[in-house]
């Protein structure tokens, strides 16, 4: 009988643990990979970033404005600007950070002309500087 007993309560603790695991799993915001946010649910993260890409887009028009011809009429989509790294320049806590963004601009509204990677450093002060510009395909242009 005490086996028996000792059996049910083995089983109950794997039960709810494993219980436990899921819905935690459930429960979690947002996927994340290499520390940046993967995924179509609202997490404070993604928000976060979001803000983020925000604050930077008027520095991203201006970048991207001296690499494509002023007739196309460039516009940043939000939506269209990824996240793709970030570091600490200075070690833990230290408050100069680059930002590797992936930027796809684009003329009229969901119509993407390009894609370009852009890096930038941003340090209090507010200070941002556009430290890498990468062009990495251009796109036709629509009708």
């Amino acid at each position: 009988m005490k086996k028996f007993f000792i059996l049910f309560l083995m089983m109950m603790l794997c039960f709810f643990t494993l219980y436990k695991y899921s819905v935690t799993a459930e429960q979690n915001e947002s996927i994340v990979k290499d520390g940046i946010n993967n995924t179509n649910k609202d997490s404070t993260n993604l928000r976060l970033q979001d803000m983020l890409v925000l604050v930077l887009i008027p520095h991203i028009r201006n970048d991207l404005s001296k690499s494509y011809p002023k007739s196309d009429g460039i516009e940043i989509e939000p939506s269209l600007v990824n996240l793709i790294q970030t570091k600490r320049v200075n070690g833990f806590r230290g408050f100069i950070l680059t930002l590797t963004l992936e930027v796809q601009p684009s003329v009229g509204h969901h119509s993407p002309i390009g894609k370009d990677r852009l890096t930038y450093e941003i340090s209090y002060g507010p200070e941002i500087k556009l430290l890498n510009h990468t062009h990495l395909k251009t796109y036709k242009k629509p009708l």
